[in-house]
C-alpha cells in the first residue's frame, strides 16, 4: 500500500519521457536528494515511451528496452520507486517488473481491460482523470482496480477541457475524488496544458505551476505530480509545461509551509 511517514504530501516528479540515460539519471538523483532533505516521499516519473502525441513528428522515445533499462538503473542505484505509463495491455508485461506505480493516461481512463490488467500486477495503479470526465465518474475507474482484488489505487486530477485549446482545474472536485478513499494527486503541469495548437505541439502555462500547486496543497491533495527538466525549452517532450529543475526546491519549501499550516 502507498504509505508515507509524516504529514507531508508526496511527490511524483521527473521528465516527461526518458530522453537518454545521462539526463534522466541526473534529474532523478537531484529530485531524490531534495526530497530526502525535506522528508518528502518521492516517486520518480518518466514515460518509457509516449504513444499519445499530437503530431506524427513528435518525439516518442529512445526505444522501449533501452528506456526501461534506464528506469531499472535509477530504481536500483538510487533506490527510488518508479512511475511510468502504459497505453495497451501488451505494454504492462514490459514495465511490471520495474514500475512501482503503473500509470493510466487520461485519454485511456475508461479503458476497462487496460486498467484491470494493470491492477492484476498487484502494483499501485494511478489513473489520471480524463479531461472529458467529471470527478464523480472516477469512482467507476477506481472500482475496476478494486474488483481485481487490488486495493492499491490512486487518482490524479489533470484538468478538464475548457473549449478546444485550454484546460481548467475545478478545485471543487477534490471532495468527490476523496470519496473514493484513496490518495488523490494534482497534476500541476498537464493541468496547465494548452492542447490542439496550430503548430501540432501542445502549449502550456508553466508560469502558473506554483500557483496551482499552492492551491492544491491548500485544499488537501495528498500528492503532487510535476514534470521537470533542467532545460524545458530543449526538452524532447512537453517542454512547454515543465517546471525548470532549478526552481523545484524553492517551490517545495513554499508548499511544505502551506502543508504545515493546513495540517496544524
Amino acid at each position: 500500500m502507498l504509505t508515507y511517514q509524516n504529514n507531508n504530501f508526496f511527490l511524483i516528479a521527473g521528465p516527461c519521457v526518458v530522453e537518454n540515460e545521462e539526463i534522466t539519471y541526473s534529474i532523478a538523483q537531484i529530485l531524490s536528494d531534495i526530497c530526502k532533505k525535506y522528508e518528502i516521499h518521492f516517486f520518480f516519473k518518466a514515460s518509457y515511451k509516449k504513444a499519445n502525441r499530437s503530431s506524427l513528428y513528435s518525439f516518442t522515445g529512445i526505444g522501449d528496452n533501452e528506456a526501461i533499462q534506464v528506469l531499472e538503473k535509477i530504481k536500483k542505484e538510487l533506490e527510488v520507486p518508479i512511475v511510468t505509463d502504459v497505453h495497451s495491455v501488451e505494454e504492462i508485461e514490459k514495465v511490471a517488473d520495474v514500475a512501482d506505480i503503473i500509470q493510466i493516461p487520461a485519454f485511456l481512463s475508461r479503458q476497462t481491460e487496460l486498467i484491470q490488467a494493470a491492477a492484476k500486477t498487484g502494483k499501485i495503479v494511478n489513473i489520471k482523470k480524463g479531461q472529458f470526465m467529471s470527478p464523480d465518474q472516477m469512482k467507476y475507474a477506481v472500482e475496476k482496480v478494486r474488483a481485481m482484488g487490488n486495493p492499491q489505487v490512486m487518482v490524479t486530477e489533470r484538468g478538464t477541457s475548457f473549449g478546444y485549446q485550454d484546460l481548467v482545474v475545478d478545485f471543487r472536485g477534490i471532495k468527490e475524488l476523496k470519496n473514493n478513499e484513496c490518495p488523490v494527486v494534482l497534476d500541476c503541469t498537464h493541468s496547465l496544458q494548452q492542447p490542439n495548437q496550430p503548430s501540432g505541439v501542445t502549449g502550456g502555462r508553466p508560469d502558473l505551476i506554483e500557483t496551482i500547486a499552492k492551491a492544491g496543497i491548500a485544499v488537501g491533495f495528498d500528492g503532487l505530480f510535476i514534470e521537470t527538466h533542467p532545460d524545458p525549452k530543449n526538452a524532447l517532450s512537453d517542454g512547454a509545461n515543465m517546471l525548470p529543475l532549478s526552481e523545484i526546491e524553492a517551490l517545495l519549501l513554499k508548499l511544505l509551509k502551506i502543508r504545515y499550516a493546513v495540517m496544524n
